[in-house]
């Protein structure tokens, strides 16, 4: 048994129980006890390195400007960067098919490239080359298979020559796409990575030294339709076979920092170029494991390059204000200079480094497995092999908890072993029920907020989150730690307060390793997230080991401390890069998933990856209960901010230049229905309003009164026509949210995509063709729907069919059909077999849906009175589609 550290009372006391070694009678409490008023100051240390870690988060380089260009002759300029992005920006949106993508865009681009091409180096040279391009593929996106055909979209195509082109040939692809969704500029996404690659392509040309290989950029001008002319270009281009590496600019945010958040696959030599090149690091390989698994709805071409190309690369995007994403907030007003020069400085870095290298002569020969790669906080950045992470992962976690037992057991002499292992295992059951507890406790929070009507109050103001989830989540896992405590901890016990404290911090080391070990063996090199926070308390405990301060007083504690302010900056940088991302997100699931339930569990997470290893510290507390009671106020006010006060309102306009919009889509839609013999059987109008978020109905109600809407699947459509002849412009989406239905007047639809039957053609006893013909060259989408009895089994559109999609009962073949410069008719087959020899009836039901984007000018006088009616806090996207349906 130890003696006590402090001086004995001289003072008699009544023969008791000794609890606590180290008592100071004096006082009734362990010397080892701090101020209840720690207990706050440890959630202002938490705030206060939050904070931190927000601003290096946001922190971005200066500028460059023109007047640089004397001491930087061979620099990243942003202000000539921002000037080209500034020209495509004020085109305004550039949908595919559009004007302003076709010829605005693509004009601007030929003519900045020619400037280039004048003003670069005598020794260097570029090529440029024009593709208009058509095909197509099958997609399969959110388990939803579908043909995605492309007639005539544009590719504004650059090879800077190297060195290599007489003899190898091999290039570096930088690729970017200049057009935009409906509705938005976008500054963002992407034409501020073209305005990027533009002044990549002038700096690079104007060096003297020719680079070792060809740098193709490739500016390509339909990836929101989606990824079409990177497909065209890397399945036709005749450089797509030079290509042996790629970096995608992309983007799911406005401004902020580029994250590299894909790479290879199995090309650890792509993230070496990165480590050794770029200036300003931000990567985390689990942003890669996260976005390849589907909870994010998006993709990039980067997908088009590894897939189909087979091609190795890197995926950089921005993340932050993912609110303006998609919206007209997507705009240049939002995307100042640093922006432009961080990204620019880090590409411009690594085109260069991999431009030069060797790796580019034989690809195949560095493919050597997967890479664990992340930076901290953009100070350093760190990668390694798979394999040497899973040794570092299973050494870590080992050594984590086998040190501070060896050192507690030094301490004690060897004598309380068993003592030290079961506050061992008391740590790791608070640690693993807490975390329980708190999850289920922010699952109700997130039910009863949702039941009362005030869904997302943390949508616009990310704050609340701490309170209505963060602080009730703290408090669960306080509170399970103290009944773990009076439950299974020993009222017995020889060792004293300090000692104890540490062996329950050695049961967090013990849940996080086999959480760390579990994660490394199924394969997932996310594993490194918690090997980083392991691995600061294991460094805390070799020094308090090695220093004897075992059974000091507040020694120990200090080293702790000190440490884990170090893993408080790692894991609140996961708690920004965590809500900046799934936050904005939220705004554009459907109604059908509660997000707040969503939010709710990473704010669980985050808070017992931050916390865990300050929650035992709570029983050096003299009193727990100011901390308590603190979590208890803060977790209150914040249910009343959320619940009962504007602070709660989930939406916000542009007042204060932080705009967070609700998103909807509207659409004033005809259909027209045709019978087989080709005559009208009827026709009706009015618009369809797309449900977005968990609190679009109660908007888009309020938009249409005094009218009614009628939910999608319940119009009278859906009792006989394909699909409910909605106007599906995108069937991964559309079919997956809520759409509603309100009649009115017909819009004005003055050209739209029209089919026609040429020939039908006996195949044999079951099998007929179809010859069809498609007239119009519009952004447009095809059901095709085999009648009862009948089946697709080929046609002319791709040399592979779709699985079908279901929908409202029904089963159809998905086609989504995008034009970019104007074409002539298309003419598609269909081969369908009928279990009837001979049959001479319908076989096939097609819907074709016309969707006209930036149709502003042909808009009612009811459909503008409509969209007046949407409120300022909210994006809406307007189209105007006309519905075909027709029996063959």
């Amino acid at each position: 048994m130890f003696q006590p550290t402090g001086q004995p009372s001289k003072q008699k006391h009544p023969k008791v129980k000794v609890l606590d070694p180290d008592i100071d009678y004096s006082k009734a409490k362990s010397v080892h006890s701090i101020s209840s008023w720690w207990g706050i100051g440890g959630i202002f240390i938490v705030l206060f390195v939050g904070n931190i870690t927000n601003y290096t988060n946001s922190h971005l380089p200066d500028g460059l400007r023109n007047a640089h260009l004397t001491h930087f002759p061979n620099a990243f300029i942003a202000e000539r960067a921002w000037k080209d992005l500034k020209i495509l920006n004020d085109f305004g949106p550039k949908p595919t098919g559009t004007y302003t993508n076709e010829v605005l865009a693509v004009d601007f681009l030929n003519r900045e490239i020619s400037y280039i091409d004048q003003l670069k180096n005598r020794n260097q040279q570029l090529v440029v080359q024009n593709q208009i391009v058509s095909g197509g593929y099958v997609g399969v996106y959110m388990n939803k298979s579908a043909a995605n055909v492309y007639r005539n979209v544009q590719n504004v195509v650059v090879k800077l020559v190297g060195r290599s082109e007489s003899s190898t040939r091999h290039a570096l692809l930088l690729n970017c796409h200049f057009d935009s969704v409906a509705g938005s500029p976008g500054a963002s996404d992407d034409t501020g990575s073209c305005a990027v690659m533009l002044e990549i392509l002038r700096v690079l040309s104007r060096q003297s030294e020719v680079n070792r290989y060809s740098i193709i950029f490739l500016f390509n001008g339909a990836e929101e339709t989606p990824l079409q002319a990177s497909h065209g270009f890397i399945t036709k281009h005749p450089w797509a076979a030079d290509v042996r590496a790629f970096i995608n600019l992309e983007s799911a945010g406005s401004g902020g920092k580029e994250m590299l958040f894909q790479s290879g696959p199995k090309h650890p030599w792509l993230i070496e170029a990165y480590a050794k090149a770029v200036p300003y690091p931000y990567a985390q390989a689990a942003a890669e494991e996260i976005f390849q698994s589907g909870v994010i709805p998006s993709d990039t071409d980067f997908r088009v390059f590894r897939d189909v190309g087979r091609i190795p690369g890197m995926d950089f995007a921005h993340t932050a204000n993912g609110y303006r994403y998609h919206t007209r907030y997507d705009s240049i007003d939002y995307i100042p200079l640093p922006v432009l020069q961080r990204t620019g400085d880090n590409i411009l870095a690594l085109t260069k480094t991999i431009a030069n290298g060797d790796e580019l002569a034989s690809t195949e020969r560095y493919a050597q497995g997967y890479m664990v790669f992340y930076d901290f906080l953009g100070l350093f950045f760190v990668s390694y092999s798979a394999d040497v992470g899973l040794m570092i992962n299973l050494s870590v976690v080992l050594l984590s908890i086998i040190i501070p037992f060896l050192s507690l057991a030094r301490s004690t002499s060897g004598t309380h072993g068993k003592q030290i292992r079961s506050e061992t295992m008391t740590g790791f059951l608070a640690t693993f029920l807490g975390a329980g507890a708190s999850g289920v406790l922010c699952f109700f929070i997130g039910l009863q907020l949702d039941a009362i009507g005030r869904p997302m109050s943390w949508y616009s103001s990310t704050n609340l989150i701490l309170g209505v989830y963060c602080c009730p989540a703290l408090l669960c896992q306080c509170v399970v730690h103290l009944l773990c405590n009076r439950l299974f901890g020993s009222k017995t016990t020889p060792l004293s307060l300090a000692l104890k404290v540490q062996a329950r911090l050695n049961g967090v080391n013990l849940f996080w390793g086999m959480i760390t070990l579990g994660i490394t063996f199924t394969g997932y090199r996310l594993a490194y997230i918690f090997m980083v926070l392991i691995l600061c308390s294991l460094c805390s405990s070799i020094i308090i080991s090695m220093c004897g301060l075992q059974n000091t007083v507040h020694k120990w504690l200090i080293v702790h401390v000190l440490f884990q302010i170090v893993a408080l900056a790692w894991s609140t940088q996961f708690y920004h890069i965590l809500m900046n991302m799934f936050v904005p997100i939220t705004g554009r699931i459907g109604s059908s998933i509660n997000p707040d339930v969503i939010i709710g569990a990473l704010a669980t997470f985050a808070t017992l990856f931050s916390c865990s290893y300050l929650t035992p510290l709570l029983f050096l507390l003299k009193k727990t209960d100011k901390l308590i009671g603190e979590l208890v106020a803060i977790t209150l006010i914040a249910m009343v901010l959320a619940s009962s006060t504007h602070v709660g309102f989930p939406y916000r306009d542009d007042a204060f230049k932080a705009p967070a919009v609700q998103r909807h889509y509207i659409t004033h839609t005809v259909r027209k229905f045709y019978d087989y013999n080709g005559g009208e059987r009827y026709s009706d109008s009015g618009f369809l309003l797309q449900e977005l978020d968990r609190n679009a109905r109660k908007t888009i109600e309020g938009i249409a009164m005094p009218d009614v809407v009628t939910p999608m699947r319940e119009i009278p459509a859906c009792e006989k026509e394909l699909f409910c002849a909605i106007p599906f412009y995108s069937i991964w989406h559309q079919v997956l949210f809520e759409n509603y239905w309100l009649p009115g007047p017909a819009p004005v639809v003055r050209q739209m995509v029209t089919i026609s039957l040429r020939q039908k053609e006996q195949l044999s006893e079951h099998e007929h063709r179809l010859h069809l013909v498609l007239k119009g060259s519009f952004q447009s989408s095809l059901i095709i729907g085999p009648k009862a009895g009948s089946t697709l089994k080929r046609w002319s559109l791709l040399s592979e069919i779709p699985a079908p999609i279901e929908f409202n009962g029904q089963r159809g073949h998905f086609v989504l059909l995008t034009a970019g410069v104007e074409s002539e008719p298309m003419n598609v087959t269909l081969d369908i077999r009928h279990e009837l020899k001979k049959y001479d009836g319908p076989l096939v039901d097609l819907l074709v849906t016309t969707t006209h984007w930036e149709y502003h000018k042909e808009h009612t006088p009811v459909f503008n009175r409509l969209l007046a009616r949407v409120p300022a806090w909210a994006h809406v996207v307007p189209s105007v589609a006309a519905v075909n349906s027709y029996t063959f």
